[in-house]
């Protein structure tokens, strides 16, 4: 029994024509835009900047978000060609599957899950705390969390889940037309406070642009764990700023890139793939840098970064507060809870998707690839893993899984990234609309960028992924090796080459039986 079997393209496009399990196609170059910038540009937009700028880049924080969207550019290129080959539901699990074989496809599969259903539920739990701090800010006084007894609810992220997961039942075009309304306002919210930042800009905050690095002084047990793990594995003390702390900010702010492998996720309800997918994905990704961009040049050039370093959690907002401008923290955070509700709703999308294509390959319960007669949409799949996602936001402390988030993604971009020379070589007769050019070249260039970031992870976030995939092994080899519809072709395939082989061994004795 093979683990690294592959999956023909031609079989995963037929599966996605299977009745009952069909979605319908319905999104536009517009609304893949619309869907990249809306999962993109979130509360964090106000924040990882800042976080990255105070305790890794400095004013270099710029750096950071140009080799962040540098490096997911090169991915999504490998996306946009794969997407256009076999634009399907999954995305890197269907590549995956298709070239480098059903093992790998689990685990790009199981990271893709960590990745959606951590993002989808931290940045509910956010949500939660942000409307709890409009309402403040509105005079009302009404707590994030209820008192249960043993354990506090979060209630927001219950009621912002629970609505997206029902506009998700109804229709993937009546979600995107109700997610591009939110992202216009909160594209509009970003421009405004990045204008208002750049009247309190002083020129002498940018220098020293790339400030020199500095040891951190820890040597214990919990500075060892925070440390990035190429400090680790090269012995370096834990220091921040210099060179390396760009990269290393690069590595928290491509936090702010994780959603264009999500619009990938889409491929298969998206009119003519061949060219909506290619545009859609790079236009969001073009706006989504542009606005990163223009907020840390705003925010760096407000106060100086040792201020921000000096900040307990520091945030555009505290930028604003130590110029003495009062009223931006209200704009701020408005502009907070407006740009996570679409990111929830885009987030909760694709990981139904990917459960999706898992469970229609037996890998995960078939009864989860069942789509609805009348919306084309998996609605027992979107409910449950709404439901999964409500949970875990609204009764656990999943914020501290934040950089679990980044991991799961770049694993991802690794494998697809070099799933496409693999793709081209099995398959040379195979012509995606869109490839990425240069050769090998930019494949392989967005591997190795990928793997320095994730080197640049923290200690700790990597023993937590460790875990993770044990979990995955363990699951792939209880269940979906064993429920594997592959594993039911190559059975067939081996009784047929059985058969074969015994009625030409019969053949054989019945034409030596004269001569005998």
């Amino acid at each position: 029994m093979s683990l690294f079997r592959t999956k023909p393209i031609e079989d995963s496009l037929a599966d996605a024509d299977e009745p009952g399990r069909r979605l319908k196609r319905s999104l536009t170059t517009w609304d893949l835009m619309i869907m990249g910038v809306a999962v993109a540009v979130g509360a964090g937009i106000f924040s990882v900047g800042a976080k990255a700028a105070a305790d890794f880049s400095g004013p270099a924080v710029t750096l950071s978000f140009v080799l962040a969207a540098l490096t997911c550019a090169l991915a999504i290129m490998c996306y946009a060609e794969f997407a256009t080959a076999i634009p399907v539901a999954g995305s890197a699990y269907v590549f995956t599957y298709a070239t480098m074989g059903e093992l790998v496809a689990w685990i790009i599969g199981w990271n893709l899950i960590l990745e959606l259903f951590t993002a989808a539920a931290v940045i509910a739990k956010y949500w939660g705390i942000y409307l709890s701090e409009v309402f403040r800010l509105l005079g009302w006084d009404i707590p994030a969390t209820i008192d249960l007894g043993p354990v506090d609810l979060t209630w927001g992220p219950l009621l912002i889940v629970a609505l997206f997961t029902v506009l998700l039942v109804m229709g993937t075009k009546l979600s995107a037309q109700v997610s591009n309304v939110f992202t216009l306002i909160k594209i509009g919210v970003v421009l405004f406070v990045i204008v208002a930042g750049f009247f309190y800009v002083k020129a002498e905050n940018y220098t020293p642009f790339i400030p020199d690095s500095v040891p951190t002084g820890g040597t214990g047990a919990e500075d060892v764990m925070q440390q990035s793990l190429f400090s680790f594995l090269t012995g370096a003390a834990p220091a921040q700023y210099g060179t390396l702390g760009v990269f290393a900010g690069a590595a928290i702010v491509f936090f702010a890139f994780i959603g264009f492998d999500v619009v990938a996720t889409s491929a298969e309800e998206v009119k003519d793939p061949g060219k909506t997918l290619p545009r859609g994905i790079f236009a969001g990704l073009a706006v989504v840098t542009l606005l990163y961009i223009g907020v840390s040049l705003a925010l760096t050039g407000m106060v100086p970064y040792t201020d921000l370093a000096a900040a307990e959690a520091p945030n555009l907002a505290t930028a604003f507060s130590l110029v003495g401008n009062t009223w931006a923290a209200q704009v701020i955070a408005i502009g907070s809870l407006i740009g996570l509700t679409t990111v929830i709703m885009v987030l909760l999308m694709g990981l139904a998707r990917v459960v999706l294509a898992m469970s229609r390959d037996g890998l995960l319960p078939r009864s989860l690839s069942r789509t609805s007669d009348k919306h084309a949409t998996p609605a027992r799949l979107q409910i449950i893993c709404g439901t999964l996602v409500a949970l875990v936001a609204g009764f656990t402390q999943v914020d501290v899984l934040e950089e679990m988030i980044n991991i799961g993604t770049l694993s991802a971009f690794v494998v697809v990234s070099l799933g496409v020379l693999v793709l081209r070589r099995k398959r040379p007769d195979l012509k995606p609309a869109f490839r990425v050019p240069f050769g090998p070249v930019l494949p392989v260039l967005s591997a190795l960028l990928c793997l320095y970031l994730m080197a640049n992870l923290a200690v700790e976030t990597w023993l937590y992924f460790a875990g993770w995939l044990l979990i995955g092994f363990l699951l792939y080899f209880a269940y979906g090796q064993r429920n594997s519809r592959m594993n039911e072709k190559f059975a067939d395939i081996r009784q047929a080459e059985r058969d074969e082989r015994a009625d030409r061994l019969e053949r054989e004795a019945r034409s030596a039986a004269p001569e005998a």
